[in-house]
């Protein structure tokens, strides 16, 4: 089922998120419901605040790139209870945008190389090292988790260039073509 998707000004994506444990009540059918909402809003990442859910949940598809790069063209994961261990390496800057902000992208700094813990979607537990895209969205999404948002990392000058169309956004004025939820 496709969910619609938390825009920026509503609270949820400015709470801190929870761990939940394997008897979370209908999880594998709330991952199926998150990759149809992603996969609909043409999305590479979605995290459970996005859709309405506190709790330390999201999941990355980055097969859309598999023909810049082969290797990603089974990238399909979820990601529970992630935890960033260390960033580390080279800073790079990327045009991030986000489904929760439509419309509006930005160049955003982050490490190339992270090291991470999480669960997956049978409970079994991965320690392992990320770079290049896959680190960079998993950064993204993992800050959803922690109540920040990619417009965090904006410098004051640039935050007030865009804080006019993020008003804009608040009011419900932005195109998109998948389902939403405003500030109530």
């Amino acid at each position: 089922m496709i969910l619609p998707i938390y825009i920026y000004g509503h609270p949820i994506l400015r709470t801190l998120c929870k761990n939940i444990n394997p008897d979370y009540e209908n999880l594998d059918v709330l991952i199926d419901d998150m990759f149809a909402t992603m996969k609909n809003a043409h999305g590479v990442g979605l995290s459970a605040p996005q859709i309405g859910r506190s709790i330390n949940l999201f999941i990355i598809d980055l097969s859309v790139y598999a023909e810049e790069n082969p290797l990603l063209a089974n990238t399909k994961e979820v990601f529970i209870n992630p935890v960033i261990v260390k960033e580390f390496g080279e800073v790079d800057i990327h045009n991030e945008g986000c489904l929760s902000i439509p419309g509006l992208r930005a160049d955003v700094e982050r490490k190339n190389t992270i090291e991470v813990t999480y669960y997956d979607q049978q409970w079994k537990r991965h320690s392992v090292q990320m770079d290049g895209i896959l680190a960079r969205v998993f950064q993204h999404e993992y800050d959803h988790l922690n109540k920040v948002l990619f417009i965090d990392y904006l410098k004051p000058l640039k935050k007030n260039i865009v804080n006019r169309k993020l008003k804009y956004i608040q009011k419900g004025k932005f195109d998109n073509d998948y389902p939403t939820i405003l500030k109530q």
